[in-house]
C-alpha cells in the first residue's frame, strides 16, 4: 500500500514535533512535562473551553510545539488575538515560523507580568495551560493559578492538563474552584483535565 504525498507530509511534520518536544525535554526536564506532544484529541478538548464570540483575546501557556495552539486557533480564534507564553526558546523559534500571526512571547509563566511586559492588563477570555505544573512546589502552583484568574472575567475558565490522578492545584488553597473536566487515554501518557474558576460559571 503506497501512501499519499498529504499523508507521508503529516506523519512526517507529527514526528518532527515528536523530536523537537523529546529534545526539549532533555535540555530541560523541569520545563517540559512530557517526552511527546500532546495528541490532538487533548488539545481539542482543552480548546473546548474558549469562546471566540468574546471578543477577548486567548492566553495560552506552555505551548510546546503547537499542538495546542492549532487547535484553539480551529476554534475560530484570529492568530492576532492568541498570547502564547513559552519559556524554552527553542520552542518560541518553532512556533514563530509555524503560526505567524500569533503573539508569541518568550517568559516564564510564573512571572507574567514581566513576561507580558506592556500586555500585562489586557483580560484574557480564557487560558489554556500546558505547563508542567507537578515539577513545581504547590504554593507556586497556587499562585500560578491565581495570577492566571486575575487576568480573565469572573466564572471564565483555566484548563490545565496533568499527568498525575490529582488536580495539580489543590481545592481550598486560595480565592478559585477545582472542576475535573476530562479524562483522556489517548494521550501519552493518559491525561487529566481540570477546570479553575472564580464566581459563577
Amino acid at each position: 500500500m503506497t501512501r499519499s504525498p498529504g499523508l507521508r507530509k503529516t506523519l512526517a511534520e507529527k514526528f518532527d514535533d515528536e523530536l523537537k518536544f523529546f529534545k526539549g525535554w532533555i535540555d530541560k526536564p523541569k520545563a517540559v512535562g512530557s517526552i511527546v506532544p500532546t495528541s490532538s484529541i487533548t488539545a481539542a478538548k482543552m480548546a473546548s473551553i474558549v469562546d471566540p464570540t468574546s471578543g477577548l483575546p486567548v492566553l495560552e501557556v506552555g505551548p510546546g510545539t503547537g499542538v495546542i495552539t492549532r487547535a484553539i486557533l480551529a476554534q475560530g480564534i484570529k492568530p492576532e488575538n492568541l498570547y502564547a507564553v513559552e519559556y524554552s526558546s527553542d520552542f518560541v523559534r518553532h512556533l514563530r515560523q509555524l503560526y505567524p500571526g500569533v503573539n508569541v512571547i518568550e517568559g516564564d509563566a510564573f512571572n507574567l507580568d514581566a513576561t507580558l511586559g506592556d500586555k500585562r492588563d489586557l483580560i484574557f477570555d480564557s487560558v489554556i495551560s500546558g505547563v508542567p505544573l507537578l515539577n513545581f512546589p504547590v504554593a507556586q502552583r497556587i499562585a500560578y493559578v491565581e495570577s492566571l484568574l486575575d487576568r480573565i472575567p469572573a466564572g471564565r475558565p483555566i484548563v490545565q492538563l496533568t499527568y498525575g490522578p490529582l488536580s495539580p492545584i489543590p481545592p481550598g488553597r486560595g480565592d478559585y474552584t477545582v472542576e475535573h473536566f476530562h479524562f483522556v487515554i489517548r494521550n501519552i501518557p493518559p491525561t487529566q483535565l481540570w477546570i479553575y474558576r472564580r464566581g459563577a460559571a
